[in-house]
């Protein structure tokens, strides 16, 4: 047995923890005892003392291990019960077979198993075996393993990784500058020139289940058009590279297409260890909507652990986004605000007014996923979003066509509620676009993550997003000079000029700085000072063909 002062001093956790270990069932109720004069002293003045099974220390070290992969209390409490049904079906069969030894016996107390001390370092302890499975993460992976965007940016990587595949002191801080085609070409990289081309053509071949043949071809000429060679042998499924000796570097039993159907794509690849000799790994890749994570592991090994846990798709992409490099990234912000919110929130009733504002967010999410944006935040009733460069279609223009489909979505739901409400309210959304290069991170609690750009594109996006009124959508000179002359042609956009001589004029594929267009003197409009310079127009229709 183990008191409950040993417990809380080697594991580290409160005694209102623990409280609330027993509460759900993970530990079970104390035995508790009175002390001795002597044991009083040593326990702190306590008079009595609980006690806990010997198991309790390793359940508590379960527990940190599960919260750390970003399970709740109750998944925590579900994970060991289905531990304790294990070992609990374990001692049935024991006993059916009569094999049921006392140096083996475990004894059961409320929900907890209790091993016998003279066992706990019997491997063949189930409790031990599922905690081995459960401390599999990417901080204790020893494999090398990183990730890449579908740009093929390198946006993770692990010690093992740097050390043994690239070399890297560490990754340049610019996204373009990730580009691994060309950073296996950098003159630190482990790998000699044979295997840099062979891990090329592995990578090519896993990004092609998810990457079209034509985005890859951009992407290796814009890189290094001396692979285009290498990426049509993958495209025909013929990729076996061969060394001096004839021995294969890459062997693709399955047709690239096969890793769509799998939550985890494996591979065999040979490259030449220090010495010369052909080391065969087996390449594991999962793939996310973030990009594709790549583990190599050494062929002898079995994998089973290692395959268990990166089919826990949810827990590796949550860590996995936590420890997203910090990167310098072009973007372009989408911020879209509710018109009059405050006076829409006191018009409804507060059920209604969330129910409102959870229908707005709900039909606004497949969109923004639709055109690629990356949440940034929800404040009150506005969102903003993120654009990034994309290997499929330019993501400056779909951040342009998302806010017109986010508008033409809102005039629905205004339409619903007009006709529920039997009211003239029009729910508007007010929409700043903006681009810019910023650093791109995170923010991160428990079980929460946030992407954050630090920058001024940002704050500027927002502060056109108050200048926007009925709806409307304006975006800066900025991002819509940078768009194709194709994809301008497909915008109607422009600026209203007032003339109390001529009238208003709308004037088309033109511009205007904020100051222009407003009096800033006003004490509405302070907030708008900081972008007074800035130009400006009003995006009014987007058209699947040339308007001009």
């Amino acid at each position: 047995m183990i008191s409950s002062k040993t417990l809380i001093d080697q594991t580290g956790i409160s005694r209102a923890t623990l409280n609330n270990y027993i509460q759900l069932g993970i530990l079970p109720k104390p035995v508790v005892q009175s002390l001795s004069a002597d044991t009083d002293a040593e326990a702190g003045g306590a008079r009595v003392l609980g006690y806990f099974p010997d198991d309790s220390l390793e359940r508590v070290q379960a527990v940190q291990i599960l919260k750390g992969q970003g399970l709740s209390m109750a998944q925590v409490a579900e994970r060991l019960a289905q531990t304790d049904a294990l070992l609990e079906v374990q001692e049935m069969q024991q006993e059916l077979a009569g094999s049921h030894s006392p140096e083996k016996q475990f004894t059961k107390t409320g929900n907890a198993r209790a091993g016998n001390a003279g066992n706990s370092g019997n491997s063949s302890n189930p409790m031990s075996e599922t905690l081995g499975n459960l401390s599999l993460s990417l901080d204790t992976l020893t494999h090398p393993a990183y990730m890449l965007n579908y740009n093929f940016e390198l946006t993770w990587l692990n010690e093992a990784a740097r050390k043994e595949v690239f070399g890297f002191v560490a990754p340049p801080a610019k996204s373009a500058e990730r580009n691994l085609l060309t950073l296996l070409s950098r003159p630190e990289v482990c790998l000699g020139m044979e295997d840099q081309r062979a891990l090329v053509g592995l990578l090519l071949q896993l990004a092609s289940a998810r990457i079209s043949y034509e985005s890859l071809a951009k992407l290796v000429a814009k890189s290094d058009p001396e692979l285009l060679p290498l990426l049509d042998s993958v495209a025909l499924g013929k990729l076996v590279a061969k060394s001096e000796t004839g021995s294969p570097f890459l062997d693709t039993p399955t047709h690239p297409q096969a890793g769509k159907e799998k939550p985890v794509n494996e591979v065999e690849f040979f490259h030449k260890d220090s010495q010369g000799r052909f080391v065969c790994y087996r390449v594991f890749a999962v793939y996310f909507r973030e990009g594709i994570l790549v583990v190599h592991s050494p062929g002898e090994e079995g994998g089973d652990d290692l395959l268990n846990f990166l089919s826990r798709r949810d827990q590796v992409i949550q860590s996995l986004l936590n420890k997203r490099l910090p990167v310098m990234t072009p973007l372009a912000v989408l911020v879209a605000d509710l018109q009059n919110s405050n006076r829409i929130c006191s018009e409804l009733p507060p059920d209604e007014y969330f129910a409102l504002i959870n229908q707005i967010w709900g039909t606004m999410s497949p969109i923004l996923r639709k055109y690629t944006g990356t949440h940034g935040k929800h404040s009150s009733d506005g969102m903003v979003y993120y654009f990034f460069p994309q290997v499929e279609g330019n993501y400056l223009f779909n951040a342009v066509a998302c806010a017109e489909e986010l508008r033409m979505a809102m005039r629905k739901i205004s339409a619903e509620w007009q006709l529920k409400k039997n009211w003239f309210t029009e729910l508007q959304l007010n929409i700043g676009l903006h681009e810019g290069q910023e650093w791109l991170g995170s923010f991160q609690s428990t079980n929460h993550i946030e992407f954050a750009v630090l920058g001024n594109t940002i704050n500027q996006a927002t502060r056109i997003s108050e200048f926007a009124k009925h709806g409307s959508i304006w975006a800066t000179k900025d991002l819509i000079s940078k768009l194709s002359a194709d994809e301008r042609s497909r915008i109607e956009f422009g600026v209203l000029k007032k003339s109390q001589e001529n009238g208003d004029r709308f004037v088309a594929s033109s511009y205007a700085q904020i100051d222009s267009l407003v009096d800033l003197g006003q004490a509405n409009h302070e907030k708008l000072r900081d972008i007074s310079q800035l130009a400006v127009t009003e995006v009014r229709r987007i058209s699947a063909t040339r308007l001009y």
